[in-house]
């Protein structure tokens, strides 16, 4: 009689991988994010979509999150307000634009910096090998495009519809896993973003990327550790995201 299957990989207790292969991972309103709270002062408001319909081949859809400021000078003006996307980190294995740090932060660029902000998700290993998050982002992107070809989110200030968003300028930002992610699309896109017109991406902004390798780097070596964050759990990542599991 066999061994019962057990934990082989435990990310946080987000993520467990056990011996038969098998994965258990936690829903998001089941993370005890400890002292993280949603830091909302009800100068943006938000809301989801879903950005590429999978539910047509048996699977479960993917989401985004928009963000837009209440009162702008932009839109007492009638001006077009930038697009920023933001892609959450967590090593390609954890996270959600509903996780309140990802939340918080989505929130703070919209109030700031007056500005439409995309939060997409992405499918996560070790259930979904790369590249499926970057085939993910640029969905999302592409995403994008279609609104602005087909004209389906302009913007009435005198109504509650979403706002007429300034194509030609486009940010992509990315924290850790997201970095990376950002990386990637610069790479893809090109200068200038001609295949994606008339949307054009100006600029991607890496946020601590989650780039390895099989020999340290010197800030590997010498950074400090954090309780979320050390060279324990990149490695661990590191190890998920080459599974050999089916996707």
């Amino acid at each position: 009689m066999g061994s019962l299957p057990h934990v082989v990989e435990d990310c946080l207790g987000i993520l467990q991988v056990y011996s038969d292969g098998s994965i258990f991972r936690l829903s998001d309103d089941q993370i005890n994010f400890h002292n993280i709270t949603v830091k909302d002062d009800g100068s943006v408001v938000w809301k989801d979509i879903i950005y590429n319909d999978r539910n047509k081949d048996g699977k479960e859809n993917l989401y985004l999150r928009l963000y837009k400021p209440i009162t702008t000078k932009c839109i007492t003006n009638k001006q077009q307000l930038p697009i920023i996307y933001f892609f959450h980190g967590g090593g390609f294995c954890v996270g959600s634009r509903t996780w309140p740090n990802c939340h918080n932060c989505c929130l703070r660029l919209s109030s700031e910096l007056e500005a439409l902000i995309i939060a997409p998700d992405y499918r996560l290993a070790p259930e979904y090998r790369l590249p499926a998050a970057m085939d993910d982002a640029f969905a999302s992107i592409k995403w994008l495009q279609h609104q602005a070809l087909s004209n389906k989110i302009t913007y009435d200030a005198d109504d509650d519809s979403w706002i007429n968003h300034d194509y030609d300028r486009v940010y992509v930002i990315g924290d850790s896993s997201g970095g990376n992610i950002a990386h990637h699309l610069a790479l893809r896109f090109g200068v200038g973003s001609p295949e994606l017109a008339p949307v054009r991406v100006r600029g991607y902004v890496l946020m601590a990327p989650f780039f390895g390798g099989s020999v340290r780097t010197k800030s590997e070596e010498e950074g400090p550790d954090e309780p979320f964050l050390n060279m324990q759990i990149l490695d661990r990542y590191v190890y998920l995201i080459h599974i050999l599991l089916n996707p």
